[in-house]
């Protein structure tokens, strides 16, 4: 049988966890600003990871599943970070930029 010069898998690509997902890595990939006096966290949610339909509180429109878009919450809330984390919301990319 001839042999095959295609490669059997890609090279170059990143390793994946003991459950075959990347979200340890991902989960660390959030940014801090400050709009207003009062620090947020600022969380990117990619297309391909957005799976669920969301209320956007900027402009009060539906967040398509498949949609790229931003998750939001308090990172100085005086109530704690669970608090803060569960009062999160999903924002349009745009309508965050331009709050």
């Amino acid at each position: 049988m001839p042999r095959s010069n295609r490669p059997k898998g890609r090279r170059g690509a990143p390793a994946a966890d003991d459950n075959g997902s990347l979200d340890h890595l991902l989960s660390g990939w959030k940014r801090t600003e400050t709009r207003r006096g009062r620090e947020f966290y600022v969380q990117p949610v990619s297309s391909e990871r957005a799976v669920k339909e969301y209320l956007c509180p900027g402009c009060g429109l539906g967040i398509a599943p498949s949609v790229a878009h931003l998750v939001i919450w308090r990172a100085d809330g005086v109530l704690g970070d669970e608090a803060d984390l569960a009062a999160r919301r999903h924002w349009h990319n745009h309508c965050w930029r331009i709050g």
